[in-house]
């Protein structure tokens, strides 16, 4: 009898450290999880002089043209709009911002993660220029957007354009060049966003497969690479549109090196 109670209570002592240790690094378990059931992605290229063959941005009225690779993937580095998990006021906001670094640290040169002290430095200094020099509020339009682009990245240009169909977008990632999106986050099928996902949300497609886009989401720190179907991504694109968020227009903004 007293070795069975000395066994139940190791069973009960073992049982009790697994749920403390569980519960201790749930957040590492679910950061394993996610890894390990991503589909395998394209090997990510980093910017070169020579990825971009348009040779200048193209007019709002057209898009690169010509046969498309059936996969691609830029290597443009990661950051969370809340570099360091503080997801008050301006970080809830601040995915405009995160989009636009991510994608001019790629025309740097940068790769991998940003760090958090340098991305959050670069995050409310583009707060601070937006307020001080634009008089913008807190949700930025795809407009916007370019004028930032072009007065606070010199060697950077960009331009608005529509979107019907994937190939609207993935022909601009096959030409080396990073495409910002403004969504409705509230339909971004996306499991890591808070309180069911942003009212207005903006993202950046850094590739696609033949089913996917794949993105760095600003609005997660879990965004690095992250997936939606052509479906899910193209259903939720719309432009700020005064806030009238599910009817804005269905626009992207590609950004290019300055020639």
């Amino acid at each position: 009898m007293k070795r069975l109670l000395i066994i139940g209570a190791t069973f009960f002592l073992l049982g009790s450290l697994g749920v403390f240790l569980a519960y201790e690094y749930r957040a590492a378990l679910r950061d394993w999880t996610y890894q390990a059931s991503r589909p395998s992605l394209p090997v990510a290229e980093p910017y070169t002089a020579s990825s971009s063959t348009l040779g200048s941005v193209v007019s709002s009225s057209t898009k690169p043209s010509g046969t498309l690779p059936s996969e691609k993937l830029l290597d443009v580095p990661f950051t969370s709009q809340a570099p360091h998990a503080n997801w008050e006021d301006p970080y809830q906001e601040a995915c405009e911002e995160a989009s636009m670094i991510m994608v001019a640290a790629y025309y740097k040169g940068e790769r991998g993660a940003l760090q958090p002290d340098e991305a959050d430095r670069r995050i409310l200094q583009l707060i601070d220029r937006e307020e001080s020099k634009y008089g913008y509020g807190q949700d930025v339009t795809a407009q916007q957007v370019v004028e930032l682009i072009e007065g606070e990245f010199s060697d950077l240009r960009a331009h608005v354009f529509p979107i019907k169909t994937a190939s609207d977008i993935t022909s601009y990632i096959a030409k080396g060049i990073p495409v910002i999106i403004p969504a409705d986050g509230k339909t971004l099928p996306n499991p890591n966003f808070r309180n069911g996902g942003p009212v207005y949300h903006m993202l950046v497609v850094i590739g696609y497969t033949g089913s996917t886009f794949i993105t760095n989401d600003p609005g997660t720190r879990l965004g690095k690479e992250f997936i939606y179907t052509y479906d899910e991504l193209l259903s939720s694109i719309h432009d700020w549109n005064g806030g009238d968020v599910r009817n804005g227009a269905r626009v992207g903004i590609a950004i290019e090196k300055a020639k």
